[in-house]
């Protein structure tokens, strides 16, 4: 190969376009050059669509302590404490930054306003209104327009990592209709979650485990696919989205009523507040007893005026669907919203895979455990995109500067068509939502594994599969008009197979009930089970300790 060009060799690859993404952008340090790459073109990132808040210790009467506590205690056990204690003692200094770059969180009195969610202690949600997660990627993506050095390229996709050597140096890509390599000194993945794979779920389409299927792919471990966390109020239309009601209304009064207008959450430690997962089990058993498909959010006692102030994207949406939250309840139930397992990193963001390093939901730092709490996921992106400030890449790897070794236009006629591969995708996140869902069964896991595992397996011996996977380096394949879209349904149909395959795997090897986590067949945790399950491919699946305590408390 020769030496190459600066076009398609770069310091480091960021792939994600969300809040851990831009970032990570702005925090690698400032004389690498950077190329942030996103399969959207517009601008619906999950991030974009996160409600409720970022938490952060900001108040006098609130603690470093009691933070960490509430995190380890809706963790379930297998929190990291050193992974909690970074997060927590960096949260200030994160939204220090997020203010110095444009952030306008809402106010009282001139200081920072927070609000109170699920499972915390004090009142330590900043927040702007109910578009956090849209006000804080607006801000940082006006930031990351001005950093030196930095391409951005939307519409691509990622399809495979570069590793060689068993070091990572670059990635290939689906650009238009050309399929060819990019390398870099190290890529960041960024890519989010899988909650797309279930058929109810509060989060885009976009969010279909890109980035946990390539690093599995490429040897690197993944840990706690098991734990998906359910938010118990997503709003429940039929032909609507999923749309989520942020816990912030049930913060500030709102009251969750079954069908008759009882409380379903009258037994749980904290009613209307307690971890999401118990709240969510509670809603899927009271609705699974009244035979119903959903139950209601009374956002009334919230008052007129504080929704109206504080929650106008919600009261928007609802009313866009002929719903009036200020005179009746609404329709909600449990959806899949985030995953707590993910790419195995270390405190740093890297993980086992030399040059490769992973941030936000893609990851999984051992801030959440088996059970997020509120709020602490885009605090995690901010926090775990910082320890990129001191990266130092590898020179990019060579590949040929002019890519002359093209081989195509590719032929495929036997690819498939368009509506069958959705067909796949749609029965796939039902099998998901049925047998993976809020409430798992021994049976119903071990039934559907080697289904998915066929199915995958089966995919993999496509020849338009093989020809993309089995492309050399330094050489480009051209598609056929009309091919992209289809190869990219293909590719996405692979991931979110692989990604099923280790959740199911993961949800049957654990035979205890945990957090985001629960078996029917096996309801209650056991002590032996308070460890990571870690998944590497050709390694099978193993249990891994919970890491180490931090010994000093601190204080803000």
């Amino acid at each position: 190969m020769g030496n190459g060009s600066r076009e398609h060799h770069w310091d480091v690859i960021v792939i994600g376009g969300g809040a851990a993404g831009l970032m990570a952008c702005l925090e690698l340090p400032a004389q690498l050059r950077v190329l942030l790459l996103s399969k959207d073109t517009g601008p619906p990132s999950a991030s974009r669509w996160a409600q409720g808040g970022i938490a952060a210790v900001t108040r006098a009467d609130d603690s470093f302590s009691s933070h960490e506590q509430d995190t380890l205690a809706a963790g379930a056990g297998l929190c990291d404490p050193a992974a909690v204690h970074l997060l927590v003692h960096q949260a200030p200094d994160c939204v220090q930054r997020l203010l110095e770059l444009g952030m306008a969180f809402d106010k009282d009195d001139g200081r920072l306003s927070t609000t109170l969610e699920a499972a915390h202690s004090h009142r330590r949600v900043l927040h702007a209104q109910d578009r956090t997660g849209g006000a804080l990627v607006d801000a940082l993506e006006r930031q990351v327009r001005r950093r030196p050095g930095l391409e951005q390229r939307r519409g691509v996709m990622a399809l495979q990592l570069w590793v060689e050597q068993g070091r990572c140096c670059g990635v290939q890509v689906l650009e238009g209709n050309r399929i060819h390599w990019l390398a870099a000194g190290a890529v960041v993945l960024a890519t989010g979650g899988g909650g797309h794979l279930f058929a109810h779920t509060t989060n885009p389409a976009l969010s279909s485990g890109d980035g946990v299927a390539m690093a599995w792919q490429a040897g690197a471990s993944v840990r706690d696919l098991e734990f998906v966390q359910f938010h118990p109020t997503a709003l429940m239309l039929p032909g609507a989205p999923h749309f989520l009601i942020s816990e912030a209304v049930r913060g500030e009064g709102a009251q969750l009523l079954d069908r008759d207008g009882r409380s379903p959450v009258d037994g749980l430690v904290g009613g209307n507040l307690a971890p999401r997962d118990q709240v969510s089990r509670a809603l899927a058993r009271r609705m699974r007893e009244q035979g119903v498909e959903h139950l209601w959010l009374d956002l009334r006692p919230v008052g007129p005026q504080r929704l109206e102030r504080q929650f106008p994207t919600i009261l928007g949406r609802c009313r866009e669907l002929g719903l009036n939250p200020l005179q009746q309840p609404i329709p909600v139930a449990p959806a899949a919203h985030y995953w707590m397992g993910g790419v195995s990193t270390d405190l740093g963001a890297a993980t086992d895979i030399p040059g490769l390093y992973a941030v936000g939901e893609v990851a999984c730092t051992g801030v959440h455990g088996a059970n997020r709490l509120a709020s602490n996921s885009l605090m995690e992106c901010l926090v775990f995109a910082r320890q990129l400030g001191q990266l130092q890449p590898a020179p990019p790897a060579a590949v040929d500067a002019e890519e002359k070794r093209t081989e195509g236009p590719l032929r495929w006629p036997e690819l498939p068509q368009q509506s069958e591969l959705m067909g796949r995708i749609s029965a796939l996140r039902s099998l998901c939502w049925s047998v993976a869902g809020v409430e798992r069964h021994g049976h119903g896991l071990a039934a559907a594994l080697p289904q998915v595992h066929r199915e995958r397996t089966g995919l993999e011996e496509h020849p338009a599969w093989r020809a993309v996977q089995g492309q050399h380096p330094g050489t480009v394949l051209t598609l056929e008009p009309g091919q992209e879209s289809t190869l990219r349904l293909l590719q996405e149909l692979h991931h979110r197979l692989v990604l099923a395959e280790l959740l199911f795997t993961a949800a049957l090897f654990r035979e205890e009930s945990r957090g985001g986590h629960f078996r029917t067949d096996a309801p209650a945790s056991q002590p032996y089970w308070r460890r990571h399950t870690l998944q590497r491919q050709h390694h099978g699946i193993a249990t891994g300790p919970v890491g180490e305590a931090v010994e000093e408390p601190g204080h803000p």
